[in-house]
């Protein structure tokens, strides 16, 4: 849901968890790398806001955190929705004259659940340098005590309480650590899968609730569908059963396999909801645009060439959004517009040029992108038709660079302004 973030909205922030200093270490170590230094600046001044008794806030506007915070309101709303996302706050909205928020905030993970979380250790790690990685979970990691030749003699609670029985007592209300679960969408069925294994092959008493969730989780990672992960199943089977390290190996491998060696980054799959066009028109312009919103770079490759995407165009599109900064949707409407103008190549330095081009003119929604596409595409062929003609206006250092493109003809001109909606 896409709703307007105004600066007098009110809202309340409730402690739904126990919070302390270790958490502070576990948001900066572990979470930051994933979220960013605003998403954890919003969590620790939403933290802030609590009273003395650390239950929930007094009343507050947005103004109060871009105030606190020094920052935009749409940066609070995008730091936001990356807590939501990664399960650290959940949002409640109350509509009205003035908007009213409910913000309640959850623990992080412990360092254990992090580190043997597959969604996001292998973000961390795909996010750090091999050595700062390394360096973030020997710090973690407990060190082994030598216990050769000791005896354990500790008490057990019988030894020393004794009690005689009552009646029932106890408070669900009772303050305790929450967390909330990652959400996401699985890219398989596991009815498809299972059935496409031999009976006498794998034991089916033995697919717990928690194996599924971990492989519905590894085809996120990995983008995997269900032959790709029944092959790996497959070959993760000792004695009837699936073992769990096996698995975790042999995705890991297929992905490199597939990808020339690289390990997978999560980035933002599609457009933020707050970038996106309020209503959708039905208007050519308007169906490209939400077509540009709601497809990731990769399923708008993969729709472009009715075929998966190289690793060589999945190199650019990172780049792109890892690198660059653009957001997907931006994303899309340059590789859209490169693909027309360079005969459906995606050529590396061209592209980075315009990308650096548009990241300058801080081209953020894919309506400013269409535009500035247009705008471009217009200055591109009127220099071709008339090299006579001097263009008064500041063109792009890019615009002139010889890509091995001909002049289109009026014919493929008309055809890429009618799809941009003109």
């Amino acid at each position: 849901m896409d709703i307007s973030l105004l600066p007098l909205d009110s809202f309340v922030v409730i402690n739904k968890t126990i919070l302390n200093d270790q958490d502070r270490l576990i948001l900066n170590l572990l979470y930051q790398p994933l979220i960013g230094s605003i998403a954890i600046n919003l969590y620790l001044t939403l933290w802030s806001f609590l009273d003395r008794n650390k239950i929930n806030s007094s009343g507050n506007d947005h103004n109060d955190l871009v105030i606190s915070m020094q920052i935009k309101l749409e940066d609070i709303k995008e730091a936001r929705e990356k807590l939501e996302g990664i399960g650290l706050i959940k949002t409640y909205l109350k509509k009205g004259d003035v908007n009213s928020y409910i913000y309640e905030l959850y623990s992080p993970l412990s360092a254990f659940e992090f580190i043997n979380n597959p969604v996001l250790n292998t973000a961390l790690y795909n996010n750090l340098s091999r050595k700062e990685y390394k360096r973030i979970v020997e710090f973690l990691t407990v060190p082994k005590i030598e216990l050769k030749g000791y005896k354990d003699i500790s008490c057990g609670f019988k030894d020393i309480f004794s009690f005689v029985s009552s009646d029932k007592i106890g408070n669900e209300n009772i303050k305790k650590i929450n967390h909330l679960d990652l959400s996401f969408e699985s890219n398989i069925n596991f009815n498809d899968i299972l059935s496409s294994i031999p009976e006498p092959m794998l034991n089916l008493k033995t697919i717990t609730k928690e194996i599924k969730e971990l492989i519905s989780q590894l085809a996120f990672i990995y983008n995997m569908d269900n032959d790709e992960m029944g092959e790996v199943i497959r070959n993760s089977i000792v004695d009837c059963k699936i073992d769990i390290s096996l698995l975790k190996e042999n995705c890991r491998s297929f992905y490199k396999f597939e990808n020339r060696g690289k390990i997978p980054k999560l980035i933002y799959q599609n457009q933020p909801l707050y970038l996106r066009q309020e209503t959708i028109g039905t208007d050519k312009k308007s169906v490209l645009i939400n077509q540009f919103e709601t497809l990731s770079p990769y399923e708008f490759l993969e729709l472009k060439q009715d075929s998966k995407p190289s690793s060589k165009d999945l190199e650019i599109v990172e780049d792109l959004i890892v690198n660059q900064k653009l957001n997907p949707g931006v994303v899309n409407v340059l590789i859209d517009y490169v693909l027309k103008i360079n005969n459906n190549k995606l050529v590396k330095s061209f592209v980075e040029q315009i990308a650096v081009q548009w990241k300058r003119s801080d081209i953020k929604t894919v309506k400013d992108a269409i535009d500035i596409a247009l705008v471009e595409y217009d200055q591109k062929n009127i220099k071709k038709q008339n090299k006579k003609v001097k263009i008064v206006e500041t063109v792009p250092d890019w615009i002139n660079q010889n890509i091995n493109d001909e002049l289109l003809s009026d014919e493929e001109l008309e055809a890429f302004e009618k799809e941009l909606g003109r």
